[in-house]
């Protein structure tokens, strides 16, 4: 007798860790969080100029954003990072009138060398300036005609790993080298990555959460595909955004049974989006999850003043810290699904504002990210979707 199928089953948790642990062997961004930093920090002490320039889109500028605007306001740094990432024009010249261009170090990132939005822009703000090995670094793999670029006009450079994708490349120099010329701490992004990285591998605390929340994800994938993130801070409206390309450009994929994989995800913002899509989450469809992001230490304590007392029935305001009315309003729309009892929710609280901290919330999801990739059996790393789309445009431009 012969048996044949043509489905596949979803695995134990000990062997997708298994086959998470043999990653280690092939895809880099799993080593980022022990490199060594030193190249990285001495080339930032020696930048002079004041605005830094990150010419890059997709996984060389969402990581980089998200962890700078995440503490950039409860920091005085004395440079200040630009993204050009888009090719609209408006944005583009909007960007261009916030800095200097005369005291503008340029970081060109692509992995390829030959993103279209990038180059582009290269090419524009080479226009307007003089760019060269005085006011540049270049970021790319040391084979693309970009890096080829650098050595023949003797620009500084910076390597992205073969083995570390795009959108997993935000501990490498693509998110380090630019956090560290504006003053952050890059040493302790990498030990919040670290921290992450030795206790999941090592069945410590972390374990647990992620291989659960992988599981719950992918066996209940066709009555939950949106995957709902709720951000209790306006600081992590760029990590959102990060986390949707992260998602998105991983698990959307074709699993090794030709079935279309699905997970979708949706950043939202707290209490903002409370006024919007919570009342799609309470009485919608129960297609979603969510996640609730919570901030516990703001380190600020910023009060509502006792005044407009001529406005009546809000007094229970008066002197209330604006951090705690933020906890209050996340408490509350987790009571409120919770009440539902049929809406999945859980809750990540970040203990403060600083590297550390978002570097594990980081973390923590590129390896939910890749343990889900291993449940799905699909490949986590590749994005032949979107390079289909990067085919048409050049063939469009082509023939123009």
């Amino acid at each position: 007798m012969k048996y044949s199928k043509n489905f596949y089953q979803i695995k134990s948790n000990e062997e997708i860790f298994s086959k998470v642990k043999d990653e280690l062997n092939t895809i880099g961004y799993y080593k980022l969080p022990f490199q060594d930093t030193s190249n990285i920090k001495k080339f930032a002490s020696n930048v002079s100029q004041k605005y830094i320039a990150v010419i890059g889109i997709g996984g060389s500028s969402l990581g980089t954003r998200a962890i700078y605007e995440f503490l950039k306001h409860s920091n005085n740094y004395s440079k200040t990072l630009h993204f050009f990432e888009t090719t609209d024009p408006i944005l583009l010249n909007s960007t261009i009138k916030d800095i200097d261009l005369n005291d503008t170090l340029f970081i060109v990132i692509s992995k390829s060398g030959t993103t279209i939005e990038t180059i582009s822009n290269f090419r524009y703000l080479s226009s307007l300036v003089t760019i060269d090995k005085s006011n540049c670094v270049i970021i790319s793999e040391n084979d693309s005609k970009l890096y080829s670029y650098a050595v023949q006009n003797n620009i500084s450079t910076f390597v992205i790993p073969k083995d570390v994708g795009g959108r997993f490349s935000v501990f490498s120099a693509v998110g380090l080298l630019p956090l560290a010329i504006v003053g952050i701490d890059i040493d302790n992004i990498l030990n919040g990555c670290a921290k992450l990285h030795n206790s999941f591998f090592n069945n410590g605390e972390y374990y647990e959460p992620i291989m659960q929340k992988a599981r719950f994800l992918v066996e209940n994938k066709h009555r939950f595909n949106i995957n709902v993130l709720f951000s209790y801070s306006s600081l992590l409206e760029s990590f959102n955004k990060w986390y949707i390309q992260l998602w998105g450009e991983s698990l959307g994929k074709i699993n090794i049974n030709k079935t279309k994989q699905a997970l979708t995800p949706i950043g939202l913002i707290g209490p903002i989006d409370q006024h919007s899509f919570l009342q799609l989450i309470i009485e919608g469809k129960r297609d979603k999850t969510v996640t609730i992001i919570k901030v516990n230490n703001f380190e600020d304590n910023t009060k509502i003043p006792d005044t407009l007392n001529e406005i009546d029935g809000l007094e229970y305001i008066n002197n209330l810290e604006f951090a705690s009315l933020l906890e209050a309003q996340a408490n509350s729309t987790i009571q409120a699904i919770q009440e539902q009892k049929d809406i999945p929710c859980d809750v990540i609280t970040i203990r403060t504002v600083d590297e550390y901290n978002i570097a594990k919330l980081m973390y923590t999801y590129q390896l939910l990210t890749s343990v889900i990739g291993q449940f799905l059996q699909i490949n986590t790393y590749d994005q032949p979707g979107v390079e289909h789309g990067k085919i048409i445009l050049k063939e469009k431009l082509k023939f123009s």
